[in-house]
C-alpha cells in the first residue's frame, strides 16, 4: 500500500481514485466521503494541507483508498472507501490509516451506512462508536395541515456577491461548536458554490425584517442521479437571537415546498441523534430514519 499526499496524487491516480469513488457510490447508492473530501478529491489543487490517501491495488487497479484528512483540533479524520468485490481489504487499510496517523492524538473514523459488523471491525483497531449521524426522509409534498401549523415566513434566493459574508455569520453562530457546521469561511462558502450541483435558487434565505441580519436560511441539493431523486436539506440555521419562536419549522418547511415544486418526491437530510429537538421536529414533519452514518474514536492511549 502506498501512501500519498493528496496534492501530490499523480493524474492517472486521481482518475483511479475517482473512478473507484464512483464504483463504491453505484454499489450502495450512497455517497462514500463527504462533500468536502469529495471535492477535495475532485479538486486536488484545493486539498486542505496534510490531506493523505493510503493506495491498495491489485495489480495495476486501484481497489480501496484510506483517506486521512487533518481536522481543526489536531486529531486525524478517517474514510475508508473499498471496491464491493474486496470487503475484507477495509480491515487492513484502517489498520494502515491508523499507523500513519498522528500517534498524540485521536483519530475519528467515519463510516457511512453503519452496520454492527462495522461496530466489530472498529472495535478490533481500538475504536468505539462516538456519534450517530441520522439520515431521515421524507416523502413530498407534505400534508396541506403541516404547512398551515407552521408560522407564514417569507424567503427569498441567496444573490451571490452579497450574502456571502451574512450568511458565514449567522451559520457559524447557529453552529458555535459543531464539529463541522461551525466555522465555515466566505473562501470555503465560494468554493462551495462552486459545485456542480449548486443553484442559487436552491438556497433560501430568510431576511430579517426589523434588522439588518437574518432569521437563517434553508440551503437545499437535488440528488438527481439517486433513485428515487433526493431533495435534501442540505445546510439550515437560525441566527441564535430568533431561536425558540418556530423559525427551524418554518425554513425546514419552506425548503421541502420548494424541493416538491421542482417535482421532488422524497426530501432528505441528516441530524445528529443527539440533537433531541431536531429529530423530534423533524418526526413531527413525517420524517424516518433511513440510515446511520456513524463516526468511531480512538484516543491515544488506545
Amino acid at each position: 500500500m502506498a501512501v500519498v499526499d493528496l496534492r501530490a496524487l499523480s493524474a492517472p491516480d486521481r482518475a483511479s481514485l475517482r473512478a473507484l469513488l464512483e464504483r463504491a457510490d453505484a454499489a450502495s447508492d450512497h455517497p462514500p466521503l463527504p462533500e468536502p473530501q469529495k471535492l477535495a478529491v475532485s479538486q486536488v489543487a484545493q486539498a486542505p494541507d496534510g490531506e493523505r490517501v493510503v493506495l491498495a491495488r491489485e495489480g495495476t487497479e486501484l481497489v480501496g483508498t484510506a483517506l486521512l484528512s487533518p481536522a481543526r483540533n489536531g486529531s486525524t479524520v478517517v474514510h475508508v472507501v473499498v471496491d464491493a468485490a474486496a470487503p475484507a481489504l477495509g480491515q487492513m487499510l484502517l489498520q494502515r490509516a491508523v499507523e500513519e496517523a498522528p500517534r498524540a492524538a485521536p483519530i475519528h473514523y467515519w463510516v457511512m451506512q453503519a452496520t454492527a459488523s462495522d461496530d466489530d471491525r472498529a472495535a478490533a483497531e481500538g475504536f468505539a462508536p462516538e456519534r450517530d449521524l441520522l439520515q431521515m426522509r421524507v416523502a413530498l409534498p407534505l400534508p396541506a395541515e403541516v404547512a398551515a401549523a407552521t408560522r407564514p415566513l417569507v424567503t427569498r434566493a441567496f444573490v451571490t456577491g452579497r450574502d456571502e459574508e451574512l450568511w458565514v455569520e449567522t451559520n457559524n453562530r447557529a453552529f458555535a461548536g459543531h464539529p463541522e457546521q461551525g466555522a465555515w469561511t466566505v473562501a470555503e462558502l465560494q468554493e462551495r458554490m462552486t459545485a456542480d450541483w449548486v443553484e442559487v435558487d436552491d438556497f433560501l434565505i430568510a431576511d430579517d425584517p426589523d434588522g439588518p441580519g437574518l432569521i437563517g436560511a434553508c440551503w437545499t441539493k437535488v440528488h438527481r442521479h439517486r433513485n428515487p431523486v433526493l431533495g435534501e436539506i442540505y445546510v439550515i440555521d437560525v441566527d441564535p437571537t430568533h431561536h425558540g419562536q418556530g423559525w427551524g419549522r418554518s425554513l425546514t418547511v419552506a425548503g421541502l415546498t420548494h424541493l416538491a415544486a421542482l417535482g421532488i418526491t422524497v426530501g432528505m437530510l441528516y441530524t445528529d441523534a443527539t440533537n433531541v429537538a431536531a429529530v423530534a421536529l423533524y418526526r413531527s414533519l413525517g420524517f424516518t430514519v433511513d440510515h446511520i452514518d456513524r463516526s468511531y474514536r480512538r484516543d491515544p492511549t488506545a
